[in-house]
């Protein structure tokens, strides 16, 4: 059996384009993992099998690529690089012991690789860098590597570096035992330094020496004294430096041309931590924080990262957080408190199953057919029932309303993204019953796209989408007294009620009903139906049939008939009088005013702020953020947002973010007024049609 301590969880990571998926295959294919170099543009790599992978040309979902080299076990993870999926990254960086970003030779630290190297640092992960595409013209391996220290500090040490000839990479060397090699028939074959790097390669190597003398201060005193350091005391202090977070090694290769991949290979077995490097995990017991520990001799203990959903069923993926997971077990789902029994076990890459006996300790596996388990579940044995913590999502940030090109599609579309909810945690879906439409929100314009894409060809429904209408008010600013009057006679007994109502502004959201009678000119027993008759009318407001708020109404007069009066005329006696007086009262539209929260670096502050003023946004403040940036915020209509995802990745080139929450209503202006009650009457119109 794999012992735990030889299994290596790795997560690629960085911006689209990069090359994970690439380097994730030619990893593959070099330790025959594969027989052949699945390429993207042929839609035939292992990681990218999904149809709408494969069609756009883009990492969608995160996929396991399980590769084995010299007795180790690396897990390999490859996540998109559209951050519209991060979900899909911060279900494999809660299982993941490393982080491996990667940016090509030719362009560099891009958004990609910034927000790459936050969500581990957020999360307290060890990382690596990989330089790619060394075999791209115009690639320039060393101007790369300087922006990696400049944008990310002196943690950032030289592992492999290339030997240039002219502007083409020819071979690598290994810092570490300066030693030069080239790619041959899928292995590294020794070459010759080249005289002209010897002084560049020494510099390098003296970086690496003082980043693993700082692991220890027996190494530190012979890093002073000019000595050097052993294979061994090399290997050891790169996986210290490494899973404390103060050397980030950075490697590079070609994933075409497989340059590279024994180095990567090497150093991820070698370097990287194993799952035993964290000690413990977080997790609840009763609702009381404790740390477990990752011991494969400790009972069954397994955490569900990620959930696929198909015509036969759900996949539930898993990592081993202690002993070790068979097939046939039964285990207690820590959310439900009910059994689950294990049936197959397997091993995956990519689309393919491999059926196993056991998972062991750390290692990743998955589960079919599970009866009630889905992302974020905890699976123990018995007597060792514990919750491991969860996986983070950011808030959907992004809304369309869906409706069915056809009509009586709605069904489906609801059960489509029923299941497709079961693999995709970051997508909301609400059916607004006041705007009578169904507005489905996720991480962006992309996302959604992918979405409706998949309910075509899963579910067979084409979906239309349209911006989700703004629940806007309408509220009274001055006091009218009217009547209302309902009188019906057609033989037997006829219908009367009579009432005279004020109406005024109110000071609270809801209807404030009063009555003040004198004389008993509307009986007390028909007051109720009176209140219910105006009820039943602020759904509907008579500016442009919008709810109706902060409404102060007072029964003052009236009249009745000891025989047709009846609950159901003084009801709709009610509706008649505040039909007939609301127009009367100066009636305003009112618009949701939500808090804008945009956390973005500084030099994008101004375009912010001015893009801010534009959509009639109020500016309250600006604070730093722990993370060096800056936080605006500001009161911004909600009208003014929706297209706000798509316009904020624009100004700020992907790296702002943003949080958007509903405060209060405020008047809309005159002009905005006017225009929403227009679209309105269009839009009913066109519902009658």
């Amino acid at each position: 059996m794999l012992a735990t301590s030889n299994i290596r969880n790795v997560c690629l990571m960085g911006h689209g384009s990069d090359g994970k998926t690439s380097l994730a295959e030619s990893l593959l294919f070099v330790t025959h993992g594969t027989d052949r170099l699945g390429k993207i543009a042929d839609g035939n790599t292992v990681c990218d099998y999904d149809p709408e992978e494969i069609r756009r040309k883009i990492t969608i979902s995160a996929t396991i690529a399980p590769i084995e080299y010299d007795g180790y076990k690396i897990n390999l993870m490859d996540t998109p690089g559209y951050f519209d999926f991060s979900g899909e990254i911060m279900q494999t960086l809660r299982v993941a012991d490393l982080g491996l970003i990667l940016c090509t030779a030719k362009n560099g630290v891009g958004v990609g690789t910034e927000k790459s190297w936050r969500y581990l640092s957020e999360r307290k992960l060890p990382r690596a860098l990989y330089v790619s595409k060394l075999d791209e013209e115009n690639a320039d391996f060393y101007k790369a590597y300087e922006a990696l220290r400049e944008h990310f500090g002196p943690s950032v040490c030289p592992l492999v570096v290339p030997v240039l000839d002219g502007s083409k990479t020819i071979g690598l060397v290994d810092i570490a035992s300066k030693k030069a090699f080239r790619f041959e028939g899928g292995n590294s074959v020794a070459m010759d330094l080249p005289a002209s790097m010897t002084a560049r390669v020494e510099e390098l190597y003296t970086v690496l020496a003082e980043h693993v003398a700082e692991t220890d201060e027996t190494l530190m005193e012979r890093f002073f004294e000019g000595a050097t350091f052993t294979k061994e005391e090399i290997i050891q202090g790169m996986k210290s430096g490494i899973a404390a977070g103060t050397l980030t090694p950075v490697l590079c290769g070609s994933a075409l041309t497989g340059l590279g991949a024994p180095e990567l290979l090497y150093a991820l077995t070698r370097y990287a931590p194993d799952p035993l490097n964290r000690a413990t995990e977080r997790a609840a017991l009763n609702d009381t924080p404790v740390e477990i520990a990752i011991d494969p001799n400790a009972p069954a203990r397994a955490f569900v990262f990620k959930t696929l959903s198909d015509q036969y069923g759900k996949f539930s993926f898993f990592r081993v957080m202690s002993g070790k997971i068979t097939a046939d077990m039964t285990l207690i789902n820590a959310r439900t408190g009910q059994q689950e029994k294990i049936g197959h076990l397997y091993t995956v890459r990519g689309k393919k199953n491999i059926e196993v006996k056991e998972i062991c300790c750390g290692d990743i596996g998955a589960v079919s057919k599970l009866i009630d388990t889905r992302t974020g579940d905890s699976l123990c044995a018995a007597g060792a029932v514990v919750a491991y913590e969860g996986v983070t999502y950011a808030k959907p940030c992004y809304s369309l309303a869906f409706a069915p090109k056809i009509k009586g599609g709605e069904e489906k579309i609801a059960t489509g993204l029923h299941r497709m909810a079961e693999e995709d945690l970051t997508f909301s879906v609400v059916q607004n019953a006041e705007t009578h439409q169904m507005v489905v929100s996720g991480a962006g314009d992309i996302h959604l796209d992918v979405l409706c894409s998949r309910l075509k060809t899963k579910f067979g429904v084409e979906v239309e989408t349209s911006a989700p209408r703004v629940p806007y008010r309408e509220k009274i600013r001055k006091k009218v007294k009217v009547e209302g009057k309902h009188k019906k006679q057609s033989g037997g007994h006829g219908q009367f009620g009579h009432v005279w109502i004020e109406f005024e502004p109110g000071t609270q959201e809801d209807l404030q009903f009063e009555e003040k009678i004198f004389g008993g000119s509307v009986p007390k027993n028909f007051h109720p139906a009176v209140e219910k008759g105006l009820r039943d009318r602020l759904s509907r407001g008579i500016l442009a049939g919008f709810p109706v708020v902060f409404l102060k109404a007072t029964l003052v007069d009236g009249s009745y008939h000891d025989v047709d009066s009846s609950e159901m005329a003084f009801k709709t006696a009610a509706g008649n009088a505040f039909k007939a007086g609301l127009p009367l009262a100066n009636p305003v539209l009112l618009e949701p005013i939500g808090t804008l929260k945009v956390s973005i670096p500084d030099q994008y502050t101004g375009d912010v702020m001015g893009d801010l003023n534009k959509r009639r946004g109020r500016v309250m403040g600006m604070n730093p953020s722990d993370n060096g940036e800056q936080i605006v915020e500001a009161e911004v209509p909600m009208s003014e947002m929706h297209s706000y995802a798509i316009d904020l990745r624009s100004m700020s080139q992907g790296r702002g973010s943003f949080t958007f929450t509903f405060e209060r209503y405020d008047e809309a202006p005159a002009i905005i007024q006017q225009k929403v009650i227009e679209d309105t009457k269009h839009l009913l119109a066109a519902d009658d049609d």
